[in-house]
């Protein structure tokens, strides 16, 4: 039986539906597109003129304008985001792959104030429609929520949560890309939420950050879905980190927590294909309108099973063992 949700039925404010463009974000998404092809800008423009839904981005902002949670980590993350990206020295340091690896690890656990750093190369399909890149690898980077905080969504604490996270992220790939410039490697910090060069979530999986989970954010069996994430692009010569697998699609395939936990119910039970590629979504015309009206949600990550302290470790653990038995186990 499902818990009662407070917050259903959701009906959105008129004033914010009056601004719906005419064309849906899941048609820009590519929702039920069989061709593949490179991501749209849908949501969070630089600038909001340029995009249909750019209307509902600016009314997001007046939707709680005295909220004091949000207002108090927007003016902390301000201070964090003056620090600007250094000079690109003119002589490049040569390393190994590996120790490039190990000389960004030692950095960050120094200097850096992130969970967890990964690389990858570089898929041009990552890159949004119409934009191009001289960068050959991404240094992917992971900040971890405060679950008490995060858990308090839709409230404004976790609004507050998620602003001061997005900050630390975008603190934390200026600093990597500062001393990646340092190093003689040119670099440029790709910072949430706003739109950047390219889509986060695919390179972070590649780098072994986790798994696609059913609610369109990825899952960690350490952090769960509790953790924002930022980039940066190089053509320093860094190792890949590998990509990691923990059953977690298939535990989502079974799971309906988030599902259920949605108060516009965007989230869908089963794989759509979007742009060429079966995989979980959510319905961005669902989703938008409680978002914004709730100065952000993020209720699906903090109800996820994995997002739970110390959970998602026991999850993974059991998985591999059932895993391990199926294998085992004669034909």
């Amino acid at each position: 039986m499902p818990r009662h949700n407070p917050h259903k039925p959701f009906t959105p404010r008129a004033e914010q539906m009056a601004l719906q463009p005419d064309v849906s974000g899941n048609v820009i998404n590519g929702l039920g597109e069989n061709s593949r092809r490179k991501a749209r800008t849908v949501y969070w423009a630089l600038n909001p003129d340029d995009i249909p839904h750019g209307r509902m981005q600016r009314w997001f902002y007046t939707a709680d304008p005295e909220n004091p949670h949000v207002n108090q980590a927007r003016a902390w993350r301000a201070g964090l985001l003056e620090e600007e990206v250094g000079p690109l020295h003119c002589h490049p340091v040569e390393r190994s792959p590996d120790e490039w690896l190990q000389a960004l690890r030692d950095h960050a656990n120094e200097h850096v104030p992130c969970e967890r750093i990964g690389a990858t190369p570089l898929d041009p399909d990552w890159l949004y429609e119409g934009v191009e890149t001289g960068f050959s690898n991404v240094i992917m980077i992971a900040v971890q929520h405060d679950y008490e905080a995060i858990a308090t969504a839709p409230d404004g604490r976790a609004g507050g949560e998620v602003i001061r996270q997005y900050g630390r992220a975008a603190l934390s790939a200026k600093r990597i890309a500062t001393w990646l410039r340092g190093q003689g490697w040119d670099a440029d910090p790709v910072t949430g939420p706003m739109t950047g060069a390219i889509l986060l979530i695919p390179p972070a999986i590649e780098c072994g950050f986790g798994e696609l989970g059913k609610h369109g954010s990825l899952i960690d069996p350490e952090f769960g879905s509790s953790f924002r994430l930022s980039a940066v692009l190089t053509n320093a010569p860094v190792a890949a980190t590998p990509r990691r697998e923990h059953g977690i699609d298939d535990f989502c395939m079974n799971c309906r927590v988030c599902e259920q936990a949605c108060p516009p119910e965007a989230i869908s039970p089963e794989k759509k294909t979007v742009r060429g590629q079966l995989k979980w979504y959510v319905d961005f015309d669902k989703c938008l309108p409680f978002f914004n009206q709730h100065h952000g949600c993020a209720i699906c990550i903090a109800a996820c099973p994995w997002s739970i302290p110390g959970a998602g470790l026991n999850l993974a653990e059991k998985l591999e063992r059932r895993r391990e038995r199926a294998q085992a186990a004669p034909v």
